[in-house]
């Protein structure tokens, strides 16, 4: 193939390409470091301030309210035994990973998603570009984001808000999507502006479908922030990175126990969520 066409130096390329954007916005990826950064630590803080079983308390009345009673006790007993496997702070530092990459997942997500189902165009460019993004294997994410912003924290808060943010995007536009088009003529006979109808039918309407997309956000930002942890992410990912280069198998089991606690109770209290208000949970 090669004494037909000529190679073209794609790789080269985007090695530009990163060079240019660092040196050009150096300063606004410095200032996007200190932010993430500062939410990161601030919230690892506010959390380690609060003793593990009142905290642990906390999560459960938490879960009491938005899910069920199970949940509530199982989140408890999940709780009380990470801390005493004495992973409590690991524990704290990924869940402050975690939901710092899927608010601003949420945050960007949800409007990209609400302007794309309003607009077709928008849709045609935003889907494809959420194809590339889902399929891209996620070790990719961490090598811009060490460019950009270093070793550490930032890169992996970064790399798991790209990683978790295509299925807050895809279910907003399929929650929208899917409101009864009668609906929608009603209220385009009652005058409303698209605001409007967006606030009070279609955006209520697929709550539930959006909650979703929040859910597999908060999975997909779980795996990406243990594998974070191969570019200085602290948390559980750490020390099961660390149990797989020392090859300690029982603290890569503990480790991996503790993460799935954490994952099952996040997805339920989530789940819950995106359905009480449906009637769905009891």
């Amino acid at each position: 193939m090669d004494k037909f066409l000529p190679r073209l130096p794609f790789a080269d390329w985007i090695d530009n390409g990163v060079d240019w954007l660092t040196e050009t916005f150096g300063s606004v990826f410095d200032g996007i470091a200190v932010l993430l950064e500062t939410i990161v630590e601030g919230s690892v803080d506010i959390l380690a301030l609060v003793p593990s079983i009142l905290l642990a308390v906390i999560f459960a009345l938490l879960a009491w309210l938005i899910s069920t009673r199970k949940i509530a006790i199982f989140s408890l007993a999940g709780f009380l035994f990470i801390d005493y496997l004495g992973y409590w702070y690991p524990m704290i530092q990924m869940l402050a990973l975690v939901l710092t990459s899927v608010i601003f997942a949420i945050v960007i997500g949800i409007p990209i998603g609400i302007w794309a189902s309003q607009q077709a165009t928008t849709r045609k460019i935003v889907l494809p570009i959420l194809d590339l993004m889902q399929t891209m294997p996620a070790f990719v994410y961490l090598i811009p984001a060490i460019f950009f912003f270093n070793i550490g924290v930032v890169p992996g808060v970064v790399a798991s808000v790209i990683f978790s943010m295509p299925p807050t995007i895809r279910m907003t536009i399929l929650g929208i999507e899917q409101v009864p088009n009668d609906l929608i003529e009603a209220t385009d006979a009652f005058g409303s502006t698209t605001w409007q109808r967006l606030s009070k039918v279609q955006i209520p309407l697929a709550k539930q479908t959006m909650m979703a997309g929040v859910n597999q956000s908060i999975m997909l930002s779980l795996s990406m922030v243990v594998i974070a942890s191969m570019v200085g992410a602290p948390g559980l990912g750490a020390k099961v990175y660390q149990a797989v280069t020392q090859l300690k198998t029982g603290v890569g089991v503990e480790t991996g126990v503790a993460i799935v606690i954490v994952a099952i109770i996040l997805d339920r209290i989530t789940q819950s969520a995106g359905t009480k208000n449906q009637g769905g949970n009891k």
